[in-house]
């Protein structure tokens, strides 16, 4: 069993532990992981949950940067009463066109105010204007190859794949979406 290993499974024993400490123990604990005393009103099972938290980021570190003002973000934005401001993700440019090829076929969905138009339809979601392509459940995103934002705290962040994104054109030379590799055929459905 390698360092890490040990590191691990040591990490995982004590955070095990901490629902069967007492209230004075936990409260040492967040003191010494948090730097401050534990607020006087919190119940010894959120605390357990807390401490542990703690100490994984502690060892294998916390949010990005990035995370925590998404965060800050959204918080501010429920406070303010603008649900759909809070819920916003990837944000696509109306007049944007997005093309897409499913077998043997070329989609271009339009991007609008209030949705994406694809064949004279309007949609909610691009997730919905994928099902209606391919008659399945796709991640709308993933389907047209639109990438998120990269991650500030890689650490953080886990192991991250590196991306074989390339752009290819058709058999008559046109520009087509972005596929992960030459090889890959559109046969999810």
């Amino acid at each position: 069993m390698s360092r890490r290993e040990r590191d691990e499974a040591a990490l995982e024993a004590e955070i095990a532990r901490l629902p069967d400490l007492g209230h004075d123990e936990l409260r040492k604990r967040w003191k010494l992981l948090f730097g401050r005393p534990a607020p006087k009103s919190l119940r010894r099972k959120f605390m357990a949950r807390a401490v542990a938290y703690q100490m994984q980021v502690a060892a294998y570190g916390g949010l990005s940067a990035a995370t925590k003002r998404r965060l800050r973000e959204i918080a501010t934005a429920i406070s303010n009463g603008d649900r759909t401001g809070a819920f916003s993700g990837v944000q696509i440019k109306p007049g944007t066109q997005l093309i897409r090829q499913w077998q043997n076929t070329t989609h271009t969905v339009m991007v609008l105010d209030e949705g994406f138009a694809l064949d004279g339809r309007t949609y909610k979601s691009l997730s919905a204007v994928a099902k209606a392509i391919t008659g399945t459940h796709w991640n709308g995103y993933a389907f047209f190859g639109i990438k998120r934002a990269t991650r500030a705290n890689k650490a953080a962040a886990g192991a991250t794949r590196k991306s074989r994104l390339t752009n290819q054109r058709d058999s008559e030379g046109d520009a087509r979406v972005p596929s992960r590799n030459s090889n890959e055929s559109d046969s999810r459905a």
